[in-house]
């Protein structure tokens, strides 16, 4: 299993970011992809998380602003993310869970105000 973040960087508040994380070694389109980020200094929290139905489920603190999706054929999950704000500032992750859960390595987004 090989989960690859790409898409970070350094934005300034109110802009946009569309991360992208490319999945390997499972049966992609069967599975639930999650979406989570780490602060300095803070534990990981959960960002999203798209079902293999491609329904969607979004934590309070990035709801209305973030999108998650996902493109079978590519074996990808995506996060766009508008309007971000400082806060937002974290290495995103994405995962996946298959009896023991994967984690990518991780993409640095940095939002300045």
């Amino acid at each position: 299993v090989q989960l690859v973040e790409s898409g970070g960087g350094l934005v300034q508040a109110g802009g946009s970011l569309r991360l992208s994380c490319a999945a390997s070694g499972f049966i992609f389109s069967s599975r639930y992809m999650g979406w989570y980020r780490q602060a300095p200094g803070k534990q990981r929290e959960y960002v999203a998380t798209i079902t293999s139905d491609h329904n969607t489920d979004y934590a309070n603190a990035v709801k209305g602003r973030f999108t998650v999706s996902r493109d079978n054929a590519k074996n990808t999950v995506y996060l766009q993310m508008n309007r971000l704000k400082p806060e937002d500032t974290a290495v995103y992750y994405c995962n996946v869970v298959l009896g023991y859960t994967y984690w990518g390595q991780g993409t640095q987004v940095t939002v300045s105000s």
